[in-house]
């Protein structure tokens, strides 16, 4: 696929044209100038023909934080096939722009000069000479709030694609073949299936070390890493190919206390959020050379709002502040709740014992996806009744008919009874403790629903 770059100085509307290229509300915008600071990269469709789009940062050089995101976004249009460079039609031209433009150019590769904000024909007639100093062979004044000369600039884009090959049609197919192109399409539906993907999501306060996770786990400099709170506002992802699965890592905006969360920092933990929905394990991503916090406690409590498969990350282990059996023992008292959650240590700034943990993902997935045989499952809650029974209801005896898991990933499981509101939560607790001896539940919440038999619930209903 052809890769295109958005380039440009920070607030000219490169993450809004994003979004009106992808059709989706991917990038957070804003009136903050900066506020893309990591690389974002999507495949979209330009006229029928799938692309990869990025996203980047501004060009700015006003501290060490920028200076990081204007090398990454410089080397993204490196790296791309097609470069769209923006500027704001509300300002006369730059000579920083000009310069930067003209070193672009230098590349080699086809280059538009977009001017966004031009609302109207009189600003267009007004302004469009100014930019014509740059010498642009391929030049756009455009709107995207307004979605004003957008078409044109797409078919410009196109114009720089590959044409497709035309695929066979089915009338050209003899019967034979048909029925091979029919077999195909039904092996595929059953492998699709079975996901070959993993999503994982990194997840923590503001400066845990998180980005520097990403770039130690997929082996390059992905995310910005900055020594500023609150460097990372947009999701970053990666993915990387291990033991015959795709694992996309999720580099999710650092959280602050509430009272400390402001501006564009609102979208990002939303976008976190978003970003959790669709994850299947957390990284929860803690600092070990300092005491924990508060506010990691209540980061943790996403895994459980989520449901995900969760591995507890102590970063910074070289420079940790207590020893190994110490620093666990404080997670366990801390983190009640993520008990069943595995703990690594490792150093994401020297990559030490970094290597670790993809294996453990794929453990932790497995888990995860993992479902009990019904016969298997009745075993244990009937072994687990007999060894501790089920309290009775106001003297009226519980029961619990059979037991079946319903869903996967996480593992959910219906215990099927005739008083399921009379199910205590602390012998819930006891089953749940149960299954985790008798199958590998490491690293997944698992949820247990105690439902009434069909007939008991129509018959309730009925009164």
């Amino acid at each position: 696929m052809k890769k295109i770059a958005l380039i440009g100085r920070p607030n000219v509307g490169k993450s809004s044209l994003f979004n009106r290229l992808s059709r989706r509300l991917d990038a957070i915008t804003s009136e903050q100038s900066g506020t893309t600071r990591d690389l974002k990269r999507g495949v979209i469709e330009i006229e029928g023909k799938d692309v990869i789009l990025y996203d980047t940062g501004g060009l700015d050089d006003r501290d060490e934080l920028f200076v990081k995101v204007k090398e990454k976004s410089l080397s993204a249009a490196k790296d791309a096939d097609i470069i769209i460079y923006m500027v704001d039609g509300k300002t006369l031209p730059d000579e920083e722009d000009r310069k930067i433009f003209y070193s672009l150019q230098k590349l080699g590769k086809p280059i538009a000069l977009v001017v966004n904000k031009i609302d109207n024909k009189k600003q267009e007639d007004a302004l469009g000479w100014e930019f014509s100093s740059f010498g642009a062979k391929d030049l756009f004044l455009i709107s995207v709030s307004h979605n004003r000369g957008v078409n044109e600039l797409i078919k410009w884009i196109d114009s720089h694609l590959p044409e497709e090959k035309p695929s066979l049609s089915l009338q050209e197919e003899d019967e034979e073949s048909l029925e091979e192109f029919l077999e195909t399409l039904e092996m595929e539906s059953e492998e699709d299936e079975e996901s070959n993907e993993i999503n994982v999501a990194i997840i923590g306060r503001v400066n845990v070390g998180k980005s520097s996770l990403l770039n130690a786990l997929i082996n390059k400099e992905r995310s910005v890493v900055s020594s500023i709170a609150g460097t990372t506002i947009d999701p970053v992802d990666e993915e990387i190919f291990y033991k015959e699965k795709i694992i996309r890592f999720i580099d999710t905006a650092g959280i602050r206390r509430r009272g400390k969360i402001e501006g564009i920092e609102r979208h990002a933990l939303h976008r976190t959020q978003k970003m959790l929905e669709r994850s299947d394990i957390a990284l929860l991503v803690l600092d070990a050379s300092e005491a924990f916090k508060e506010l990691d406690e209540k980061i943790a409590h996403l895994v459980e709002k989520f449901s995900l498969g969760c591995i507890i990350v102590l970063n910074k282990w070289d420079i940790k502040d207590a020893s190994y059996e110490e620093s666990v023992e404080r997670v366990r008292e801390r983190f009640k709740f993520l008990s069943y959650a595995p703990i690594i240590t490792l150093s994401a700034l020297s990559k030490k014992r970094v290597h670790k943990l993809n294996d453990l993902i794929l453990e932790v997935y497995e888990n995860y996806k993992r479902r009990v045989p019904t016969s298997k499952l009745n075993e244990l809650i009937e072994y687990a009744n007999r060894r501790h029974h089920l309290p009775s209801d106001q003297g009226k005896l519980v029961k619990i008919y059979y037991a079946t898991q319903y869903e996967t990933k996480p593992p959910k499981i219906a215990l099927v009874m005739n008083r399921p509101k009379a199910l205590h939560f602390s012998y819930k607790r006891y089953l749940i403790n149960r299954l985790r001896e008798a199958f590998d539940f490491k690293g997944v919440p698992i949820l247990l629903e105690a439902k009434p038999k069909k007939s008991e619930e129509e018959d309730q209903e009925s009164r």
